[in-house]
């Protein structure tokens, strides 16, 4: 799911929690969003993680194989 998406799901009171618990604020996970600023590979990983893999590094990430090889070899195994 886009983080755009998910993102418009919320209230904006778990909107204001999500981003704490990303460790960022609102206003940066709108520019990574909207695509103004790229997400850095620690939000990325706090991302996917808060919301339940229901936004995952690979859509946030277009060079995710380089940071996580381990994706990419656990989707090769899964014959993806």
């Amino acid at each position: 799911m886009e983080l755009k998406t998910y993102f418009t799901q919320m209230t904006a009171d778990e909107r204001d929690v999500f981003a704490v618990n990303c460790k960022t604020s609102l206003g940066h996970l709108r520019n990574v969003m909207y695509g103004y600023k790229r997400c850095a590979t620690d939000l990325a990983v706090h991302i996917e993680r808060e919301s339940k893999h229901q936004v995952t590094r690979p859509e946030l990430r277009s060079d995710w194989a380089n940071h996580w090889p381990e994706l990419a070899e656990e989707a090769e195994g899964l014959g993806a």
